[in-house]
């Protein structure tokens, strides 16, 4: 299940911040971000790659409203399958679970078909991160009520 960590960063006042506060805070915050793709051995994580963001693809979509970027790398391991995902900015953080197979259920992350499993093989992932899912987290969901 796909989890946001570290979003009360871009939460420091007490009104609701507006969607361009958001966006700005979290692009600052994801400027240096990676995506780390694990395995998993008897319950222990296995790093299989760590992806770099492409810094010229991090932008906001203003009309979409969302954040859009694309991260890669080369692949480090072709010894376990791909099971979870961490993608890590400097505080603000999504985890959760992915799969190398389209269309399995309870994935959040579908791997690019570039992901080839194959050790030294390069390999890219977009992301988008809609800021109405971010609203809807959680604790946070009362913060964003609309009035």
């Amino acid at each position: 299940m796909k989890q946001y960590h570290g979003l009360e960063t871009c939460l420091n006042s007490s009104e609701q911040p507006s969607d361009q506060h958001l966006a700005a805070c979290l692009l600052d915050d994801l400027k240096d971000c990676y995506c780390e793709i694990y395995g998993e051995d008897k319950e222990q994580a296995i790093l299989l790659t760590r992806l770099a963001l492409v810094e010229e693809t991090l932008h906001y979509d203003r009309f979409d409203k969302r954040i859009d970027f694309t991260v890669n790398g080369e692949i480090l391991r072709d010894d376990y399958l791909p099971l979870t995902y961490r993608l890590q900015g400097r505080q603000f953080a999504i985890t959760g679970r992915c799969s190398m197979i389209g269309k399995v259920c309870g994935v959040d992350l579908y791997l690019s078909k570039s992901y080839s499993g194959r050790q030294g093989d390069f390999t890219q992932q977009r992301f988008k991160i809609k800021l109405k899912d971010l609203r809807k987290v959680g604790r946070y969901s009362s913060f964003f009520a609309k009035s």
